[in-house]
């Protein structure tokens, strides 16, 4: 969790830490900054769980996707990257679809990369570009996806190309807890066209502020046409650019969309045959091409530590699981030598202020057995609470 010396509206500080507090006052400790170019992100761009488990993995500065996708832009080389140019020509001779994170929080995407895909369309000629917006509300404050659907239909108009298609709350559009019920939603708004309709998708999301459902709940929407149709649907032979850069919130839904045996739920006009881009490797066993290759990352922690042959142990609940594996080995998902993983499995909620123990006690039940059978040498450990419970914004339940 973060540090701040004020009482007000901080769980940490409003909280009984006995553990805590004895560690801050028996050993030697210190505070590290967590955010801004300190970890590789655009300066005054808050840190989040990913970036901090890469660089703490990594042992020192890594540059983020979202700065490397900026710099390009900023150079011209986006709009004339191969992969990018072969996108735009298949949407002219098809339809071009746009999805991902509408937003500026810059953890999952940043909606400055979806208006330079805007620009490269109209300067590639594109003519039939539907974007399907998933809203934030989760790294932003939860009423502001109006304001981003805002400006997103002015650059629209700005730039006389894109048409929004579908909106969803990255509840159900960004699910990484294979609640492929929520997946569906988002599935049949895209593909089929089936869920609450509406002519004006800032209106629709007004419409849930009144009914208390902020931006990362809203019920996927299907905006129409003056007929009453759906604007779009994902159809076979289209092409698909996914905009978010962060791969972990974005697996689910490429593989709804691209997995042909995917089994998870029926899959009603599954679009076969589509052109679909990523920004980034979302997983290594994806065969689809990405615009920003992975960097490779030597001489990190983990190799470290294989060197001088010490154990480890990696130890988390279902949602840090990827961040003390995956991200903390600089985005390499296989094990290395001498290192154990041990997966507790996070509760089946909707949001974890209904249960903001979460899986704390299996997490710690594995620890304490680890540490009293004296097997690793080190052990890195999640405890999600602070960070998933905190997210919900119930102050009491984050106590």
């Amino acid at each position: 969790w973060g540090y701040r010396a004020e009482r007000e509206a901080n769980a940490i500080a409003l909280a009984q830490t006995p553990n805590y507090s004895q560690l801050l006052k028996e050993h030697p400790w210190t505070l590290v900054y967590t955010s801004g170019e300190r970890v590789g992100l655009p300066d005054g761009l808050m840190g989040n769980s990913e970036v901090g488990h890469l660089n703490i993995g990594a042992g020192r500065i890594v540059h983020q996707e979202i700065t490397r996708i900026d710099a390009s832009i900023l150079r011209g080389e986006f709009f004339k990257h191969p992969l990018l140019l072969d996108l735009m020509k298949h949407g002219r001779e098809s339809r071009l679809h746009l999805l991902g994170l509408l937003s500026d929080g810059g953890v999952h995407s940043h909606q400055e990369h979806l208006y330079a895909l805007l620009r490269m369309a109209r300067e590639n000629g594109v003519r039939d570009v539907f974007v399907h917006v998933f809203l934030d509300g989760r790294d932003t404050p939860p009423t502001k996806g109006v304001e981003y659907l805002a400006a997103l239909e002015q650059k629209m108009r700005d730039y006389s190309v894109g048409t929004i298609a579908t909106v969803s709350g990255r509840y159900y559009a960004m699910d990484r807890d294979n609640r492929w019920d929520r997946i569906q939603k988002a599935y049949d708004a895209m593909v089929n066209g089936e869920g609450r309709k509406a002519r004006d998708p800032i209106a629709a999301v007004k419409d849930s502020y009144n009914q208390r459902v902020t931006d990362e709940f809203v019920l996927p929407i299907v905006i129409t046409d003056e007929r009453g149709q759906p604007t779009a649907q994902v159809r076979s032979g289209d092409a698909v650019m996914f905009y978010n850069f962060r791969a972990d919130r974005a697996r689910q839904t490429t593989r709804a969309l691209t997995e042909v045996g995917l089994d998870k739920f029926p899959r009603r006009n599954f679009p076969e045959k589509l052109h679909f881009v990523s920004m980034t490797r979302y997983d290594r066993t994806f065969t689809l091409p990405y615009v920003f290759p992975p960097q490779e990352l030597g001489h990190i922690l983990a190799s470290v530590m294989t060197d001088l042959n010490l154990r480890n142990l990696r130890v988390a609940e279902t949602e840090k699981y990827a961040h003390v594996t995956y991200f903390f080995n600089g985005g390499v998902e296989k094990p290395y030598p001498g290192e154990d993983r041990i997966l507790v499995p996070s509760p089946k909620v909707a949001t974890y202020d209904l249960k903001p123990e979460m899986s704390a006690a299996g997490v710690k039940d594995a620890v304490v057995k680890a540490v009293n059978e004296g097997t690793f040498d080190v052990m890195i450990v999640n405890f999600a609470n602070a960070d998933m419970v905190g997210h919900s914004g119930k102050l009491e339940a984050a106590i």
